[in-house]
């Protein structure tokens, strides 16, 4: 009769110890140091491999980027290099299935490295401002298409399936700091789920009917990404917002100027006529449908840039520029979720920079002198 013999573990005849260093040990420092090392240098040559690809496409490329320590961040941040990418971008036919430059965006961001990725994410607002601005009388845009699907499908799969949601108060609960008659529901938090962003599904064509959540998701992921984009790329986008929505805000531009303001804008009056009617002009070709789910991230990155921790003059100039002008899209178009989204951005841009130019009565003075 066959019997089966019975499985034994052998034990192993070294410790742990001998095979990988204990955590702290001179040993595990060295280890880690080499690992790190190993990715830093091979982040560098990636960022240097795309610097060179990019030489072949722009006329202008300084050569201390590619030396540098930090490439792919010295590219990020050249303004020489970002200029002549955004004039590419918005040259006629440059969103062409065969064009060089959105070949080259879609490889660098396909190598997976944030650093570059940041690269390619920089320039989102030109991509998605001139192909939406063409889309409709123009179809060979195969270039801009697949870009988008490859920052959309990054979001897809970082996402895993889930939706983006936070935790909101319930308003139908009695709130915390005020005394109720009625007495406590059993649920005390008094919370609701609110999907911010519904789960994604993997799209490889972009279609009219998928074209707003495809360019908002992208959107999305430049929003998580937006503390390290420099400030041209925000303004890129401001100026792009005025085009979509088709229709001047000026006239809901209540600041205060000052005297010089007033009598420049006199003495320039007649010459600014005809190039006010060529920017109307051009605005109201690039006049686009403002679905929710583009609108949404869209005022996200407003609010960035009006309300951010880094102030800047002219990025919150053209961020309420922005603002003014969907904000007159939204009242022509009767939409009650934009003139609430956008007059509110409004009004606390506006609250912001009052209480900017106010004292505070509690700061205590750092004068010298005691008054008794």
């Amino acid at each position: 009769m066959d019997t089966e013999s019975p499985s034994f573990a052998t034990p192993e005849t070294t410790t742990p110890a001998a095979t990988s260093p204990l955590p702290g040990s001179p040993t595990a420092s060295s280890s880690i140091s080499t690992t790190t090392s190993s990715s830093i240098t091979a982040s560098v040559s990636r960022a240097q491999t795309v610097i060179e690809s990019l030489s072949a496409i722009i006329t202008d490329l300084p050569s201390h980027i590619a030396s540098s320590d930090d490439p792919a961040q010295d590219l990020l941040h050249n303004e020489k290099v970002a200029t002549q990418i955004s004039d590419l971008l918005r040259q006629p036919g440059s969103g062409a299935g065969d064009n060089p430059l959105c070949r080259w965006l879609y490889d660098t961001f396909q190598t997976t490295d944030p650093a570059l990725q940041l690269v390619v994410l920089h320039h989102l607002p030109t991509i998605a401002g001139t192909y939406l601005s063409r889309v409709a009388h123009d179809r060979s845009l195969a270039g801009f298409e697949a870009v988008l699907l490859a920052l959309y499908a990054h979001e897809t799969t970082a996402r895993g399936g889930q939706s983006v949601s936070v935790n909101v108060p319930d308003l139908s609960h009695p709130s915390v700091y005020h005394e109720s008659k009625e007495p406590s529901k059993s649920n005390a938090t008094g919370l609701h789920l609110a999907v911010i962003s519904p789960s994604l599904e993997p799209y490889g064509t972009v279609r009219s009917t998928r074209r707003a959540r495809i360019i908002g998701v992208a959107l999305e992921l430049y929003y998580s990404k937006i503390s390290q984009m420099p400030i041209r790329s925000k303004t890129d986008f401001c100026e792009f917002c005025e085009v979509w929505a088709g229709l001047d805000g000026s006239i809901y531009d209540d600041g205060e100027e000052d005297d010089d303001a007033k009598g420049g804008k006199e003495h320039d009056q007649a010459d600014g006529e005809a190039e006010s009617r060529k920017e109307k002009g051009r605005k109201e070709a690039g006049r686009i449908t403002l679905l929710w789910e583009l609108l949404q991230p869209v005022l996200r990155i407003l609010g960035h840039c009006l309300l951010g921790p880094v102030r800047n003059k002219e990025l919150q100039t053209a961020a309420s520029a922005a603002c003014r002008s969907l904000y007159t899209r939204a009242l022509h178009d009767i939409n009650p979720k934009a003139i609430l989204a956008t007059e509110s951005l409004l009004r606390l841009s506006k609250m912001s920079i009052s209480a900017e130019n106010e004292a505070d009565p509690t700061e205590i003075s750092q004068s010298n002198i005691i008054i008794l």
